[in-house]
């Protein structure tokens, strides 16, 4: 059953309603029917990413992500953290506040800095931690492009692996770009050599996100979770 039923988001979201039945069937196919997980989305705010601001391309990505979180966790709100060189902003998402959310919360953000993931993941980590979840949690992490620190990037996956949080990285962008090497061998760290369970999955969403459908996108962002559940349970990561 889902942790926020037809019903409510009819009341609350009716424009998320597509999104919400597509995301259930991506869930059940993948045997995720039912499990409740905090969700996290986590967007690139460097530079590069101005495009992708400007043609609604990370407000459909949030209101995608909005419509899956409301199958695993009741709270109706997603935890959004922006990041370049720094943590640019640690804001929310809402079902009942979700129409321009993404232009109205970069209004009020600065410059557009350079790229850098560790920042990120110690933010997204340090706001489960506090916030006292006992749900595992699937983290949505959008980026164009790898980070200026690839050590300490690494460095954050591999700790974060004794942590509940299974990370999906997402690529906008030209899929053969070399820029996403580096995420590539982010996805493929060897177990247990580095990290005590695989906890990260990448894709490539292509140069305009917008064209994946929905159920492709769900698909990809949830294919990973099972098998990371599995092997997190298996080593009391997740209970």
């Amino acid at each position: 059953m889902a942790a926020i039923s037809l019903r409510k988001l009819e009341e609350t979201a009716p424009g998320l309603v597509g999104l919400y039945r597509t995301a259930g069937v991506s869930l059940a196919k993948h045997g995720l029917d039912g499990q409740r997980a905090a969700v996290y989305l986590v967007v690139d705010y460097s530079g590069s990413m101005r495009q992708y601001y400007k043609d609604g391309s990370v407000q459909a990505l949030a209101e995608r992500v909005l419509g899956l979180s409301a199958h695993l966790d009741d709270d109706g709100s997603v935890p959004v953290v922006f990041f370049s060189t720094d943590v640019d902003a640690v804001t929310d998402i809402s079902l009942a506040d979700h129409h321009g959310r993404i232009d109205r919360i970069v209004a009020g953000l600065g410059h557009m800095g350079k790229t850098s993931y560790h920042l990120a993941m110690d933010a997204v980590i340090d706001h489960y931690l506090d916030s006292g979840s006992r749900d595992p949690a699937l983290v949505v992490f959008q980026t164009d492009g790898g980070p200026l620190s690839r050590t300490a990037a690494e460095r954050y996956l591999c700790k974060a692996a004794r942590l509940p949080l299974f990370w999906q990285f997402i690529g906008f962008g030209d899929p053969d770009s070399k820029q996403f090497d580096f995420l590539r061998k982010l996805d493929e760290l060897p177990v247990p050599r580095t990290r005590v369970v695989d906890n990260a999955g990448f894709f490539h969403a292509g140069p305009d996100p917008r064209r994946m459908s929905d159920a492709e996108l769900y698909d990809r962002l949830v294919a990973g979770f099972p098998q990371w559940l599995a092997a997190a349970r298996a080593e009391g990561i997740v209970p």
